[in-house]
């Protein structure tokens, strides 16, 4: 082998590169083209679940809560609070005190601010909250903590 580096060689490099990862990309996207449709739920959104996300968004909750991996992070995130705090074992019971119980006043605590949601949103606001509970998100976070 010759001991300089020719610009064909280099050519030939970048090339054989750029080939390989473009056919990288392409068999990455096929196989997610494939797996994701096993992985969809959307037969599971109901008029409650709906109503729920509705919520979500006028109420900004995205403003400081995460779900799923996205919004800001000045509060805890909610894409499996449901389970974390004991799914159909009182999951439920929990978020719905826990909204209406805001903000607890304890000082030197962020705040969650209080919305005065009646029964129906807040039975929607947890229906949403465990549809999301229930997306397949490939075993992660990997800790229920998140």
């Amino acid at each position: 082998m010759s001991e300089t580096f020719t610009k064909a060689m280099a050519r030939n490099i970048f090339y054989g590169g750029a080939v390989f990862f473009f056919l990288l990309f392409l068999g990455l996207t096929f196989d997610s083209m494939k797996a994701l449709p096993k992985r969809d739920h959307r037969e599971n959104i109901t008029e409650s679940v709906t109503r729920g996300k509705l919520i979500w968004e006028t109420r900004n909750c995205v403003g400081c809560h995460t779900i799923l991996g996205e919004g800001a992070y000045f509060a805890p995130e909610l894409g499996n609070v449901y389970k974390r705090r004991g799914g159909d074992n009182g999951g439920a019971e929990f978020i719905k005190a826990w909204i209406q119980s805001q903000p607890t006043g304890v000082p030197g605590r962020r705040q969650m601010p209080q919305f005065h949601l009646n029964d129906q949103q807040l039975e929607d606001m947890v229906q949403f909250l465990k549809w999301t509970s229930e997306v397949n998100t490939g075993t992660w976070p990997p800790n229920i903590e998140g």
